[in-house]
């Protein structure tokens, strides 16, 4: 086959820093893997192995799968194996990955900010009852995904997707993962612009595309014209983000250079206006930097933000600009930043006089059995569709205003509250070690766990306290963002065994006051004194707070025996909780 890595790469024109040692960018020359990823990559594309799924593997079974296919280009199909059910988190990072290798595999379906008909609802659940043992989690990536499915089965789940506009190409690998859009494009009385066309147009071009189907690592996109910045533009490769200009009116600016696991970075704005018609160039202009310019050496240092922090954003502008694109940005100061969260959860008024509904599952955590109960409803109660959010949550598009409030009482039924606790709206969790390869915790059935207690315990709670649930270093769950992050790893307790437990941020922020947190030396919580931790320090807020401070605000003052949990302040503020 042709080699297509350069075939969009064009001539440089601008002086562009060289590290002092090579680090495998295409771009000067460096062609030759340096790791087993980038040969695996270089050994055949990735997107190849979607007939050797339909035509030999998904016929001969799971012995029959190549090991490169299987670890590797598998998952350009949203396709990983699971983690092996019985092995502790103790032994997660010394074992090698195929004695971690289950011969199920974890779905990971994209729906990139699309408005889902009650048919496509409907689909993704029942494909869940039918192929995955009932499961359908909603993750922050916008996706459902699903476990325990098998090879045969593959075929069948994509002809079902397929029929209602889905799919889960580039789902996972180093390619452009699912795009994360606003989840009240085009109905939001308060949105700036609406930029689905946008996110239709780059997923037409590009999603499935070889030239960009070898990145160092995954490229994350997200797009919102919404002003509360509903996905999370701070930690993605790339984000649209809605603004105006003062001549030209509603476009986007850019930001690059986000994400978080062990080194996290927020992205940076390039400070510049764009049209909706020009976003896929621009995100094929800095997803072409990524492909060319970005380091191939090591798999720790590989995603776009390490170039961006190496070049600085206006070097990265001006590549941009004179390399891919062939023409100067339009300069723009770039747009405010909200407060709070961003999840549109609860009753809304559209701008076409129908309102959304933003619906809270337990942590993400839905069945099939759900998803098929809900495109029930949704066809009952003549909802136009739903869509997916960045917080694991799901919203409902299109309810007439004399459905809203039997529609929600329906929805409680199912566990789909539209009207659910502080704990239940702002907590999330990854999968963790339930299915996953590298977790070293439980964090799907502690988060449930957490938060029924804390609802116990808190039941009027007045300010808004999100709570993160990670299982591994990876922050899947954006742990430093949160203001509890949770960061699983093993623990020592008062009896000097080693057991599940948590490293914790504190005070992690997005939008005006984006920070990651506030870490204290050597503290670390076990999974099972987690309540009693986190309800400590909620009561030391509750009584030391001033007058409509947030939880992240007073966890930069509070004095570090308040955040430990060592003290528990008398609690005279809560009796008005």
């Amino acid at each position: 086959m042709p080699d297509l890595r350069f075939q969009s790469q064009p001539p440089r024109h601008t002086e562009v820093p060289r590290p002092r040692r090579a680090e495998g960018q295409w771009a000067f020359g460096y062609t030759e893997p340096l790791n087993k990823n980038e040969q695996s990559k270089k050994d055949d594309d990735p997107l190849n192995v979607r007939d050797r799924i339909l035509y030999t593997y998904s016929k001969r079974g799971f012995d029959s799968i190549d090991p490169a296919d299987l670890r590797g280009r598998f998952r350009w199909m949203g396709l990983y194996t699971q983690r092996r059910p019985g092995i502790d988190g103790g032994r997660t990072g010394s074992m090698e990955e195929e004695e971690l290798d289950d011969r199920f595999f974890m779905l990971r379906v994209r729906s990139d900010g699309k408005l889902l008909s009650p048919a496509a609802v409907r689909t993704l659940g029942q494909i869940g009852v039918d192929y995955a043992r009932d499961t359908a989690d909603v993750t922050d990536r916008q996706n459902i995904q699903y476990h325990w499915i098998e090879i045969e089965n593959v075929p069948a789940i994509w002809e079902r997707l397929e029929a209602v506009g889905l799919h889960s190409l580039e789902a996972c690998g180093d390619s452009p993962r699912p795009f994360l859009g606003s989840p009240v494009a085009g109905v939001a009385k308060d949105e700036i612009i609406d930029g689905t066309p946008a996110l239709e147009e780059i997923e037409r071009r590009y999603i499935g595309n070889k030239d960009f189907s070898n990145f160092p690592r995954k490229f994350k996109t997200a797009v919102t014209g919404h002003p509360s910045h509903d996905i999370s533009p701070e930690t993605n490769d790339v984000s649209f983000v809605g603004s105006i200009h003062p001549e030209h009116g509603p476009g986007f600016d850019v930001w690059v250079g986000g994400g978080l696991s062990t080194n996290p970075m927020l992205a940076q704005s390039l400070a510049v206006w764009i049209p909706l018609d020009e976003v896929p160039d621009v995100w094929a202009g800095v997803a072409g930097i990524f492909r060319d310019y970005g380091y191939r050496r090591l798999r720790s240092r590989a995603r776009l933000k390490f170039l961006v922090a190496d070049w600085g954003v206006e070097k990265f502008r001006e590549v941009l600009e004179n390399e891919y694109l062939g023409k100067k940005l339009v300069s723009n100061p770039t747009p405010p930043a909200p407060v709070g969260h961003r999840d549109h959860i609860g009753v809304h008024e559209q701008k076409d006089g129908k309102f959304y509904i933003g619906v809270a599952p337990t942590a993400g955590r839905v069945s099939g059995t759900d998803l098929v109960r809900l495109a029930d409803l949704l066809e009952e109660y003549a909802v136009t569709g739903a869509r997916l959010t960045p917080y694991q949550k799901i919203v409902l598009i299109g309810v007439d205003a004399d459905k809203v409030e039997p529609l929600l009482d329906r929805l409680d039924e199912i566990g789909l509250s539209g009207r659910p606790s502080n704990w239940r709206q702002n907590t999330m969790a990854c999968t963790g070690i339930e299915f996953c390869k590298l977790a070293i915790v439980d964090t799907k059935e502690r988060a449930r766990l957490l938060i029924a207690e804390l609802e116990k315990r808190f039941p009027g709670l007045d300010a808004p306290i999100t709570i993160n649930v990670n299982g591994c270093p990876n922050a899947c769950a954006r742990t430093q963002i949160a203001d509890f992050g949770l960061k699983g790893q093993l623990v020592v307790d008062e009896n000097g065994d080693q057991v599940e437990g948590f490293q914790v941020h504190l005070g992690g922020a997005t939008g005006l006051r984006a920070n990651f947190g506030r870490k204290l030396r050597a503290h670390k919580v076990t999974s099972k004194g987690l309540d009693d931790y986190i309800t400590s320090v909620v009561s030391n807020y509750l009584t030391d707070r001033t007058a409509d401070e947030a939880f992240d605000a007073w966890v930069h003052r509070a004095a570090e025996e308040l955040l430990r949990g060592e003290v528990t302040l008398e609690p005279k503020a809560l009796e008005s909780v």
